[in-house]
């Protein structure tokens, strides 16, 4: 049997916050009905995909309904949850916690918390939020800091924008608007400057960055026509990009596959299966195109199902030891 994935996309749907999230009207995200979730589920899962460590996070709507320390009440207890899967399967889950995004002082102290006290292996951040606002935005620059001081991981997750809904296509949110929710929100950090003032932050990209590796040249002509551009972030769209860590998840294929190792190394390539919004057949289907499919070296393999994760989450890679 070939090496034991990391799977660094995983979501985590405790009852309380899917509770939660009905009573806001979310019987389903992005065009897919809630799945049904427990830790044993997610067991069973990781152990017939040869999967050893999870790294669980709250999908969109995140837990931000208009109510600031409503959101900061829920963000803690999923939060502390999922710090207790880890301390029951230390050698099974990891996490990354999430804010109650746009609260930006709420998200301060949580991120605080979540890492300093919780231990967590890093923080979640939806593309958008549900005030339109998108990552790169300078008010939440506060935050920010709190970040680059820990040398914080983040992951980058889709939200629908709040715009979606006057778009007259009929096509489910998570196979169009995910994608392009994602692209805007890494070109935001990029354009904002977000990245250069803030170099310490390790960004994680879920579904192979959506568009972003396919448009990063396209991106890059903004460097030629707008000098601002070049003051805030001055090494250019590609470096900035290719620094960026991003995941499988739907995306272990020859066509996003060849986009995004024209953009960045193997060790920033991360196993990610969207397990249980995407159902196990395509975990499956994802360990597969990495074990055979996509005719990739013994190398690329490797730091695909679990060298990049544990070369960007050290504490993960000493739990595995231990």
């Amino acid at each position: 049997m070939s090496e034991r994935f990391i799977d660094v996309h995983h979501h985590l749907l405790p009852d309380f916050y899917v509770d939660a999230i009905f009573a806001q009207g979310y019987s389903e995200v992005g065009g897919r009905d809630t799945p049904e979730w427990s830790p044993a589920l997610s067991l069973d899962v990781l152990d017939r995909n040869n999967i050893e460590m999870a790294i669980t996070s709250i999908s969109a709507p995140a837990t931000h309904f208009g109510d600031d320390r409503a959101a900061q009440e829920l963000a803690r207890r999923c939060n502390e949850y999922s710090a207790q899967l880890v301390r029951t399967h230390p050698s099974r889950f990891g996490t990354f916690a999430t804010l109650p995004m746009p609260f930006v002082e709420g998200a301060v102290e949580e991120a605080v918390y979540a890492l300093d006290t919780l231990k967590a292996e890093g923080l979640v951040l939806l593309s958008s939020n549900n005030d339109g606002s998108y990552l790169g935005d300078p008010r939440f620059d506060p935050l920010m800091a709190a970040l680059n001081e820990r040398d914080a991981v983040v992951f980058v997750h889709p939200a629908i924008p709040v715009v979606a809904d006057r778009i007259d296509v009929k096509i489910p949110a998570f196979a169009m608007e995910f994608t392009f929710d994602t692209t805007r929100a890494i070109f935001n950090l990029v354009y904002n400057g977000t990245m250069e003032r803030y170099p310490r932050i390790k960004w994680v990209v879920a579904h192979a960055g959506g568009a972003v590796p396919y448009l990063v040249e396209r991106f890059a002509l903004l460097w030629f026509t707008d000098d601002g551009l070049v003051a805030r972030a001055p090494w250019g769209a590609r470096h900035y990009l290719a620094q960026l860590y991003y995941d499988t998840a739907l995306s272990a294929n020859k066509s996003a596959f060849g986009s995004l190792s024209q953009l960045v190394g193997d060790d920033h390539i991360l196993f990610g299966s969207d397990f249980p919004f995407a159902p196990e057949l395509m975990t499956t289907a994802s360990v597969m195109a990495v074990d055979d499919q996509m005719d990739l070296s013994d190398d690329t393999q490797h730091w695909v199902r679990r060298g990049s994760a544990l070369q960007l989450l050290p504490a993960v890679a000493e739990r595995l030891v231990n």
